[in-house]
Parts: structure tokens; C-alpha cells; sequence
């Protein structure tokens, strides 16, 4: 049992809480014998749901919290006037080594907020990034940033790049990643002024695999392994993505109904179909680890059901095997001492 991975969930975090992320829980522990969730938030609230079902009652444990987050408060203040909410008493568990990870599908600007303050920023690291896998016709991109860093100066972007190469090659295991900064065009001299000033700076990082500029429409073929941009552009892309993605699906769905061939095809085509769009469904790959912390945060969407949160769970004993945070230290102090 002292060898299991400990992950905080926010069991008050999100649209669709505390069912969701409870019944994440549940299903965490029957998918993973690794781990061990801390659900933490209103404790009569998390016993009600627990009620439903049946789990290894070893690996679960509530840490009452009596104060919630909610999405419209600011973030600055919710993080330092509730600190008894689920957010600031799980993050708190990690920054003082009692869990090893904490996941959330509430306020991401008080998750943002929550992850610096409490947790802390590994030391090098000018800027945390949110960084999801975004599914592409060549396997799994890292977007970074997608929604941390609104006002990222072009040191922040060249970290970022940094960072995710690092995650793409111990998580995922890409081999000498590549890297492309979001541009409106391959040319070095296209961009705003940002993009023109960090374009020349990644070139020049002996470390990184940059291949140069890559188009939005690029993106879902792979055209790299580390999509860079800071988190405006960034979030335009992911919230494009997520709702491109969930229109061709309703449009394929309803294309196949439309006639009792087409129906019959559908009963044909369904197992490769099905297969082929779970392959393309960001919810089998969980949330947004927060990089660049001292401990692991992974912030998952607002709308997650349970599906999502199990898989950060998960996604979260792999994190923590894979030591991914201390690696991100290493690759920044070598970088330092060779500066």
C-alpha cells in the first residue's frame, strides 16, 4: 500500500460535480491497482454519492474541505480568502509531500493561481504551462501554452518548448521531438511580434528539434510533436479543435442515418469507425498537466463527465512513475549551467 500513487480529486471542481469526479474516482481504482484517491470537498455531500457503488474502500479516502471555488469568483482572492476549499486543501496536500498529485475540473484560474502559490514553481521556471495532448493523424501533439500564460514574453515560449520536448519524449516517448511555433505562415518573417522574436531563438537552442513554423491547419496531421504558442492563440486552438472534432461526429451520425443503405453501411463500418473515433476522442487521453511545478496538477475540462476524470487519474500514476516533474528540473539546471 506505501508504494500506491496518491492523487487529490476535487470532488466539488466542475459543471457535472461531485458525480463526476467521484464516479472517476470509482472507476480509477477498478482500471488501476496503483493508486490511491484522496477525494477531497464537502464530506456528506462525497459520502452520499461513495453510496452508489462498490470500491476497495482501502484506496479511498475523504478529506472533508467545507468551501467550494466557484467558476465566476477571482481567482487571486478565492485562493487566499477560502482556505478550506477543496481546491486550496488538496493543492496543499501535494506541496506538503501528503499526495503526489491533485486534479481538478474547476476554476482553471484558480487552479492556475492555486498551482503557483501553493504549489510552487519549479526553480528556472519563469512560467507554467497548461499543456494537453491533442489527438492528430499521426498519434498524440502537445499543445503549450493553452491557457496559462495569456501575456507570455518569447523567453516564457522557448521554456515552454523546453518543457513539452521533455514530456513528448519521457511520456510519450518521441524520440528528439519536434517543435513548431503556431505562425500564419512557414516563412521565418511572418508572425506578430512575438512569434518573430522567439522564431530565431528556438532556432538557435541546440536542445531542440524546431522545425520551424506550423499552420493551424497543419496541426491535425502532426506536422509536429510540440505545438508552441502562448495561451490565447493556444486556447483558440484547443476550443477549435474540441468543437470541429464534436461536429463532424454529429454530422457523420446523422449522414448514416439518412437512409436504410446508409444504415445498413453504418452496421458494416461501425467497429473500424468506432475505433477510429476514439482514436480522435480527447476525453481517452485526461486532462492538462500544469508543467513546470513543483508538483503534479492536471487540470481537466470544466464539462468533464467521469470518463475524463478517470483517465487523469490514471494519467497521473504515469506522471508520477515517469518522474516527470523531476526530469523538467534536470533539463532546466543543465540548461542554466550551460548558459
Amino acid at each position: 500500500m506505501s508504494d500506491l500513487i496518491r492523487v487529490v480529486v476535487d470532488a466539488m471542481g466542475g459543471d457535472n460535480a461531485p458525480e463526476a469526479p467521484v464516479k472517476g474516482a470509482v472507476e480509477a481504482l477498478e482500471a488501476n491497482a496503483e493508486v490511491k484517491v484522496l477525494l477531497v470537498g464537502k464530506e456528506d455531500i462525497i459520502k452520499q454519492e461513495l453510496a452508489k457503488y462498490t470500491y476497495d474502500k482501502a484506496r479511498l479516502e475523504i478529506i472533508p474541505a467545507s468551501q467550494v471555488i466557484e467558476m465566476a469568483e477571482s481567482p487571486v482572492a478565492a485562493i487566499s480568502g477560502k482556505k478550506d476549499s477543496s481546491i486550496v486543501v488538496g493543492m496543499n496536500l501535494v506541496r506538503h509531500g501528503e499526495a503526489d498529485a491533485f486534479v481538478s475540473a474547476g476554476s482553471t484560474g484558480a487552479v492556475l493561481v492555486g498551482g503557483q502559490v501553493l504549489v510552487g514553481r519549479i526553480k528556472g521556471v519563469q512560467r507554467p504551462a497548461l499543456a494537453p495532448l491533442l489527438p492528430t493523424a499521426n498519434g498524440m501533439s502537445l499543445l503549450i501554452d493553452c491557457g496559462a500564460n495569456v501575456d507570455a514574453r518569447s523567453s516564457h515560449l522557448v521554456q515552454f518548448a523546453k518543457m513539452g520536448s521533455i514530456y513528448m519524449e519521457n511520456i510519450m516517448g518521441v524520440k528528439n521531438p519536434s517543435v513548431g511555433i503556431v505562425n500564419i505562415g512557414a516563412e521565418e518573417e511572418k508572425g506578430n511580434a512575438l512569434v518573430k522574436e522567439t522564431f530565431p531563438m528556438l532556432k538557435a537552442c541546440d536542445t531542440l528539434n524546431f522545425k520551424g513554423s506550423i499552420e493551424a491547419r497543419d496541426i491535425p496531421f502532426g506536422g509536429v510533436n510540440v505545438i508552441v504558442c502562448e495561451a490565447f492563440v493556444g486556447n483558440v486552438i484547443l476550443k477549435m479543435y474540441e468543437g470541429m472534432g464534436s461536429m463532424l461526429l454529429k454530422q457523420i451520425k446523422g449522414g448514416l442515418m439518412t437512409s436504410l443503405r446508409s444504415k445498413i453501411g453504418a452496421l458494416l463500418i461501425k467497429p473500424a469507425l468506432k475505433s477510429t473515433m476514439k482514436s480522435f476522442d480527447s476525453t481517452e487521453y485526461g486532462g492538462a498537466p500544469l508543467l513546470g511545478l513543483k508538483g503534479l496538477v492536471v487540470k481537466t475540462h470544466g464539462s468533464s463527465h467521469s470518463v475524463e476524470i478517470k483517465n487523469s487519474i490514471i494519467q497521473c500514476v504515469n506522471f508520477s512513475k515517469q518522474g516527470i516533474n523531476e526530469k523538467i528540473k534536470e533539463g532546466i539546471q543543465k540548461e542554466q549551467q550551460g548558459a
